[in-house]
């Protein structure tokens, strides 16, 4: 029996696309796996509560290092969110051709900037005035990588907006600056706010903008304007070391960081699916 040659190429095509897909895949898997092997061994209590240990001194963690986390990020979150949220909507509801085609320009250059030139930017920007590292610096640096993905992400969701939902403001004589902010911003906020959480998940692992900003320290600190740890730099200095206690320490902050940045890709996940459930 004589197999029709579009099933032939059905087929092909599918166990091509198959193929690739594993080859894409199978990289992720091994470096996920690896790390999970590696750092699930050395998690403690201790990784979460302590500041690092000596050279030479087993045990110690990366306290320092999620503070300062989490005070960069949130810098990051101050510098970055309000610009791009507005930025979006200027791309979506905006009247102005020529603006709006500059900042989707400019947009578009700044997605494709390396981390590390974003990096050295701030620090003659920010640093070099300044005159020390800072984790205001790092936030700054931080937000700026940030605003490509809130601004695109916030322009899409904006878009999928009803028509019908601005002409019945604009109806009612409301001016069009309130319709954009009080009925196509509360209807999207939930995917704008899934952006959000997408750019922090995109800056939470940057090392690089970190060595020309924030710098890192083996102190717990809370200052912003000095030199500050974070999970990603400490991780970076762990790895490059020569001492084995410090590779310990390295792979189970890598693997802690990992699963923080899973958890936010599902929270996204998980409102993106609810968004595209309650349209229905």
């Amino acid at each position: 029996m004589k197999i029709p040659f579009h099933k032939i190429t059905d087929t092909s095509a599918t166990l091509i696309i198959w193929l690739l897909t594993l080859v894409a895949v199978t990289p992720l898997v091994l470096v996920i796996g690896y790390v999970a092997v590696n750092g699930f061994r050395h998690l403690s209590f201790d990784l979460l509560t302590r500041s690092p240990a000596p050279v030479g001194e087993t045990g110690g963690g990366v306290l320092n290092g999620i503070v300062g986390s989490v005070i960069i990020l949130f810098t990051a979150g101050l510098a970055g969110i309000p610009l791009g949220i507005l930025g979006g909507l200027y791309l979506s509801e905006g009247s102005g051709g020529r603006g709006r085609h500059l900042v989707r320009l400019c947009i578009e250059i700044l997605q494709g900037v390396p981390s590390i030139v974003i990096g050295i930017v701030a620090y003659i920007l920010l640093v070099v005035p300044m005159k020390r590292f800072s984790a205001i610096a790092g936030g700054i640096a931080l937000g700026i990588m940030m605003l490509p993905v809130i601004v695109i992400s916030t322009e899409e969701v904006l878009r999928l907006i009803p028509s019908e939902l601005r002409e019945a403001g604009i109806a009612l004589g409301m001016p069009r600056w309130r319709v954009s902010l009080l009925v196509v911003m509360r209807t999207g906020m939930g995917g704008v706010f899934s952006g959000v959480l997408i750019s922090f998940s995109r800056v939470a692992g940057e090392t690089a903008p970190l060595l020309f900003t924030a710098l890192g320290s083996q102190f717990l600190s809370f200052r912003p304007d000095r030199p500050m740890a974070a999970l990603p730099l400490q991780i970076f200095n762990y790895a490059i070391s020569p001492y084995p206690e410090w590779h310990a320490v390295g792979f189970a902050a890598s693997f802690l960081l990992l699963i923080v940045i899973l958890a936010v890709n599902i929270a996204t996940r998980t409102i993106l699916a609810r968004m595209s459930f309650s349209r229905r």
